[in-house]
């Protein structure tokens, strides 16, 4: 069987970094990832029916752990409470788990309050230009706040909480507790944010279901998890989850629910709130795709075969004139902006 390439970590920029240290996302961190990368031996995380999960539990030397653990909580403070290490006195780390199947090779740390034993996640990754890019995009165009901090190579995330894709699929999609109409027209608008900023690879196993008890109902919300694609892949249907195999549940379920005049009013809304967005945060949003239009996030060939896709699909010619990923994505957002609101469009090429 042959090994499908693994995606390239791409550098940051210049831009991109003055970008992060700007906006307060490039902090200074008592441990990196390359520290962490320095494990002794690590064993199996098995989940509870058994299986091999694909995650490795790892292990240092002894005399390396009050280090590696102290500098684990100080990190969780400035992720979570600015720096406030007052917050890290009851926490202790619980676990650090290591998997080398994702792109970002990244570290699980599980924090628990001695108090209560509630626990709470974080990751430690390797800082790929690609998925920062991500990561800004979701916090500025989406409903969902993304945390996240880095220092030279070294990335921070908070842990995205929800019901994975794929388990939700199996366990909860009939459930009675789950209202049919909102889960379809959140399937759409996701759809919809995900090809209008070319996020890739939206397939079940890469974003979670968040469902929130409500006054009368459950609220539910699709948030991705997994930013390693953005802006990656050559083929245009890559950007729209309803395209692959692994979510044909999910397709079924909304062509089931919706009619083709309701989704398109799902899209209509999705695409007047990410302009509302583009608008609030315009002078951020213009000089973080600045960055990304002059980044090498993906092969020259790829780029041209997406862009022939983007300007067929589009009806626009000027597709073809861009010449990086980030320029597609910023062109894709201009082209939404002046369809919506010609007057007051902010985004330009």
């Amino acid at each position: 069987m042959i090994t499908p390439q693994r995606k390239p970590v791409y550098p940051i920029s210049a831009d991109l970094r003055g970008y992060l240290t700007d906006f307060g996302r490039e902090q200074n961190l008592p441990l990196t990832y390359a520290e962490l990368r320095a494990f002794r031996e690590s064993t199996p995380v098995i989940d509870k029916s058994g299986r091999d999960t694909l995650w490795q539990t790892v292990l240092y030397y002894a005399f390396e752990m009050p280090r590696i653990h102290e500098g684990l909580k100080k990190i969780y403070a400035q992720l979570k409470s600015g720096g406030d290490q007052s917050v890290t006195e009851h926490l202790y780390v619980d676990r650090i788990d290591f998997c080398s199947f994702g792109n970002s090779e990244p570290f699980r740390i599980r924090i628990v309050n001695a108090y209560n034993e509630n626990q709470d996640y974080y990751y430690i990754k390797q800082a790929d230009a690609s998925r920062l890019y991500g990561l800004e995009l979701e916090h500025l165009l989406s409903p969902n706040r993304m945390h996240f901090l880095t220092q030279h190579e070294t990335l921070i995330e908070e842990h995205v909480a929800g019901v994975p894709g794929d388990i939700f699929v199996r366990h909860w999609l009939h459930h009675p507790q789950v209202k049919i109409i909102r889960l379809a027209k959140e399937l759409v608008k996701f759809n919809e944010r995900c090809f209008i900023r070319l996020l890739g690879d939206m397939r079940s196993c890469n974003f979670v279901i968040d469902l929130t008890p409500d006054v009368e109902e459950t609220q539910i919300r699709i948030r991705p998890m997994d930013f390693d694609q953005q802006s990656y892949h050559e083929r245009m249907n890559h950007y729209r989850p309803q395209f692959f195999k692994e979510n044909k549940d999910l397709v079924m379920f909304c062509i089931k629910h919706l009619n083709p005049t309701t989704a398109r009013q799902y899209q209509r809304e999705e695409q007047s709130l990410i302009m509302r967005r583009m608008h609030l945060a315009s002078d951020r949003l213009c000089r973080l795709l600045h960055a990304m239009a002059a980044d090498e996030l993906a092969p020259r060939e790829k780029v041209i075969h997406l862009r022939e896709e983007l300007a067929e699909y589009h009806g626009d010619s000027r597709f073809r004139q861009c010449g990086s990923m980030g320029a597609l994505v910023r062109h894709s957002l201009a082209t939404l902006d002046q369809r919506l609101d010609p007057e007051s469009a902010l985004i330009t090429d």
